[in-house]
């Protein structure tokens, strides 16, 4: 097969490619644009813009619960539906790669190919029966999460911060394994949902990279909350039970 000649290729459509792409075919090149799954990466799909959707959701849902500290006054007690709030997310992701794909769609220069690409050789691809080849190679595939080898993990199901965004049932108790950045977000999120939530964590504090007293700090924050919260998990393991 003879391998369709490109002046670039670039592997992945997320954050960056679109915008090299649409920065390339300016310039006049033509481009072969390449992604395995979903156009705009993770921002646009499980990252920055789902996850920020659900946050404010939530945080809507935690000042109306404190809408006596403002003066107001509700009739009953807050309510919260799961499903209208994944609702919100999901047209919020949609809506924005389906922009971003019509965006594509729209560039002189530039072929969309879905598929997983391999190399053939050092300026030469294949996306499934396709062969496309350029001098000028991008690889923009961007990162997925890591399941730590923990022991037991394997025997039992379990979510990552991608797969949280499918979930369509609101979970009674969520326990979030690691205390950082993005499973502190997930962990208040779904307190303010109305889910128990327990967050374990192997090291002495919060959020190591930060000060101790913004550690300190956010652990207040969680536990005011009733998040609860154990620090120096040496040990962590899994079991299946039932």
């Amino acid at each position: 097969m003879t391998a369709k000649i490109f002046d670039a290729i670039i592997i992945g459509a997320g954050q960056a490619g679109p915008p090299l792409a649409g920065r390339l075919t300016a310039a006049g090149m033509s481009v072969a644009l390449i992604e395995r799954k979903l156009v705009g990466g993770t921002c646009v799909n499980t990252g920055c813009m789902p996850t920020k959707a659900m946050v404010a959701s939530a945080y809507a849902a935690h000042l109306a619960r404190r809408a006596a500290d403002y003066g107001v006054t509700l009739s009953g007690p807050v309510g919260v539906d799961y499903h209208a709030i994944k609702a919100r997310k999901d047209k919020v992701t949609n809506d924005a790669r389906g922009n971003l794909e019509s965006w594509i769609a729209g560039m002189d220069r530039c072929t969309l190919y879905r598929g997983h690409a391999r190399f053939e050789s050092a300026n030469t691809v294949r996306v499934g029966d396709d062969l496309v080849s350029a001098e000028k190679i991008f690889i923009n595939t961007g990162g997925r999460a890591s399941v730590p080898d923990l022991p037991g993990v394997d025997d039992i199901s379990f979510l990552t911060n991608s797969s949280m965004m499918d979930l369509d049932v609101l979970p009674r108790h969520l326990v979030v394994i690691g205390g950082s950045y993005v499973s502190l977000e997930f962990a208040q999120m779904f307190r303010r949902f109305g889910s128990a939530v327990t967050v374990i964590e192997k090291s002495p504090r919060l959020i190591g990279r930060e000060d101790e007293d913004v550690s300190a700090a956010i652990l207040s924050i969680l536990e005011n909350e009733d998040i609860a919260v154990h620090l120096g998990a040496g040990d962590i393991s899994f079991a299946r039970q039932g």
